[in-house]
């Protein structure tokens, strides 16, 4: 009846709730990165601070991590030891720590629509730790994307307007610690066998986070702070800053773990266009023709590597399908042969 050239129906809901959960992380992640930036930015709130910032996010979603594990108990706590802790959690959390000091630093130095280009390296970054770690494997099609995609980066790059080198540096670090975590979370967490949902990461995690984030904190900006005594903490801007931050961890957990990282960064390339057609109609930065001739180029590249991985997926779901059907015919045919007498006389009873 048609299944043979058709998706299965399992493959088709996986897709479908990829691409809810793609959604939903799509509306937060640009709702926290132009909240950041109206925050971090001198000429908007004013408040240039990426490491305080990026505290108060985890500690807020610290405790309300908190209170939902072990006060309301919405759901229990994961059962970790100190080994798995040091050797899971931490690197996780001192990866993430420092993507989101770097990228949320960018902001400070780089309009909105070029940090959306240069994040367009994520799957580049990807990929290439994958093979690294021998999660991926090295393919020369899949090769000559990348390559591709970053030609188009650097096209883009060359005709940014505002274009500034430690910008530039700080958020191609940050991709380059992202992409990292986000394979080590694959790596760490599904070799050791754990499962966390997105409530109990963010109880495990973000305290590491902000743990590792109050060292250069310590020594960078909590100075400047002090010497700034007429600072007074905003707390309708910062508690629903911090609160998009929150909802923006679940949903990051949430399509990873339900997905892959690569379905992110390739989804990631959908809301970096959204973006730059607000920051150029609504925040008003220059966006030359030759940025988006250069995203482009590195759009399609991304968009053939996705078109590449779904393929792949076809092609697994297809050869589990056979082996199983191979299983079947194989079991039937071992009941068959067990059925049968070696004299045959049930066989000459039965006709």
């Amino acid at each position: 009846m048609g299944k043979d050239g058709g998706l299965s129906n399992g493959l088709v809901k996986k897709i479908i709730l990829s691409y809810t959960y793609v959604a939903i992380w799509i509306f937060l992640s640009f709702t926290v990165i132009v909240y950041n930036k109206y925050i971090l930015d001198r000429k908007l709130y004013g408040w240039p601070f990426p490491i305080s910032l990026t505290m108060i996010h985890m500690s807020f979603c610290s405790s309300l991590a908190f209170l939902l594990v072990r006060v309301f108990k919405v759901v229990d706590p994961v059962s970790l030891s100190l080994n798995v802790y040091l050797t899971c959690i931490l690197p996780i959390g001192a990866l993430y720590s420092v993507s989101l000091w770097l990228s949320n630093s960018a902001y400070i130095y780089l309009s909105v629509s070029f940090i959306q280009m240069l994040k367009a390296l994520m799957p580049v970054a990807v990929y290439t730790i994958g093979i690294l770690f021998k999660k991926d494997s090295f393919n020369n099609s899949t090769m000559g994307n990348m390559l591709a995609i970053s030609v188009g980066v650097a096209i883009a790059a060359y005709g940014e307007a505002k274009y500034d080198s430690w910008g530039v540096i700080l958020q191609l670090l940050a991709v380059l610690f992202e992409a990292t975590r986000l394979v080590m979370i694959q790596i760490l967490l599904t070799s050791k066998g754990i499962s966390l949902n997105p409530i109990t990461s963010l109880y495990y995690v973000a305290p590491s986070c902000l743990v590792f984030l109050s060292i250069p904190w310590i020594f960078v900006e909590l100075p400047v702070l002090r010497e700034n005594s007429s600072f007074q903490f905003d707390f309708a801007i910062f508690g629903t800053n911090s609160l998009c931050a929150f909802a923006l961890n679940l949903a990051v957990f949430l399509l990873v773990g339900k997905t892959s990282a690569l379905t992110m960064n390739v989804a990631g390339v959908v809301k970096d266009w959204l973006l730059i057609a607000f920051s150029w109609s609504v925040i008003k930065d220059t966006v030359t023709p030759l940025n988006l001739i250069g995203y482009g180029l590195a759009f399609l590249g991304v968009a053939y590597y996705n078109h590449q991985k779904l393929q792949a997926m076809k092609a697994k779901e297809a050869q589990k399908k056979a082996q199983q059907a191979d299983e079947e015919a194989g079991r039937l045919l071992t009941e068959r042969a067990s059925n049968g007498s070696p004299d045959g006389k049930k066989g000459d009873s039965q006709a």
